[in-house]
């Protein structure tokens, strides 16, 4: 069975030592270096590249290296190719680190010190508790309840919305379109962990925004297809929306005058919020290729219909 990885060189090199040392029946190759297209019956990758089928006729699953698959285009996939997403637990534990501090910075003003910090400014303002703070996670998959279940522990009111029914000890749950206006109602601070979907994209729009309390803070951690960056700006300028960290946009990357960028009440960062590191994703991906191999159902199977 051979393996091929199209990710950046150091990356691929890693992978392909874990490999070499703990299942070295499993032959990898590192892209560009694919030598007979037919050997390649696995493919792992971000990006894949185009004409699969074409290019590799006995490839029987694709491994996405993330936790989303909204940048494969399925439909173009042959149908006996099963598309499989990365569970790394390093994926998780990064979306709960930065989730985590992005709350918590909000909520303890950071932004605002580090503005006055600034200006040479020596201001102290009044401080709510966590427990009066109301915090909502759209996306209650893995990395949302991950994130819900760090967060109670700050003792956060803290609410979930998801298109399904979920029950989260601890969380006030919301499902469907029925009830996203009420959840949206009690989000102080918002949270995007959804995926990327034909429902879910432009999600993040002027509509959502304006049923937010006035003066709430958005985090979106999803993609940057969730996110309508002029209603975003629109809701800032206006007051509607008090701040917002931006891990994700729709063009990355932006370049240095991107409104977003510049915006006074935006923190931005470079889509770090959490990367797949090969030592931590190892074991998930070789356990799904053993499970493949004996004819088992993989971890993290992607129905189409769905997205996810």
């Amino acid at each position: 069975m051979t393996l091929l990885f199209k990710v950046d060189p150091a990356r691929g090199r890693a992978w392909k030592a874990l490999f070499a040392e703990q299942a070295p029946d499993i032959e990898v190759r590192l892209w560009p270096e694919v030598g007979d297209a037919s050997d390649i019956r696995y493919l792992a990758t971000w990006q894949p590249p185009e004409g699969i089928a074409e290019r590799f006729p006995n490839l029987q699953v694709l491994f996405a290296t993330s936790a989303g698959v909204d940048q494969f285009d399925t439909a173009t996939l042959p149908a006996w190719v099963q598309v499989v997403r990365m569970l790394d637990p390093g994926i998780v534990q990064g979306i709960v680190e930065y989730a985590t501090m992005a709350v918590l910075a909000l909520h303890r003003d950071l932004p605002l010190y580090l503005q006055q910090q600034r200006q040479g400014l020596w201001q102290e303002h009044p401080h709510v508790p966590a427990r009066r703070r109301r915090v909502g996670v759209m996306g209650l998959g893995n990395l949302g309840q991950a994130v819900l279940r760090q967060l109670h522990g700050f003792a956060f009111e803290l609410r979930g919305w998801s298109r399904t029914e979920k029950q989260i000890e601890g969380v006030q749950c919301f499902a469907g379109e029925a009830e996203l206006q009420a959840f949206l109602a009690g989000c102080e601070t918002l949270i995007c962990l959804l995926p990327l979907t034909p429902d879910t994209a432009g999600i993040l729009n002027a509509r959502l925004l304006a049923a937010l309390p006035r003066g709430a803070c958005l985090i979106n951690l999803g993609r940057g297809g969730h996110l309508v960056d002029d209603d975003l700006l629109a809701a800032l300028d206006c007051g509607q929306v008090r701040r917002a960290i931006v891990d994700v946009l729709a063009t990355e990357p932006p370049g240095p005058d991107h409104p977003l960028m510049v915006h006074p009440n935006v923190w931005v960062t470079p889509h770090i919020g959490a990367v797949t590191h090969p030592e931590s994703a190892f074991g998930v991906l070789l356990e799904n290729l053993r499970r493949h191999q004996r004819g088992e159902v993989m971890e993290g199977v992607v129905l189409r219909e769905r997205g996810y």
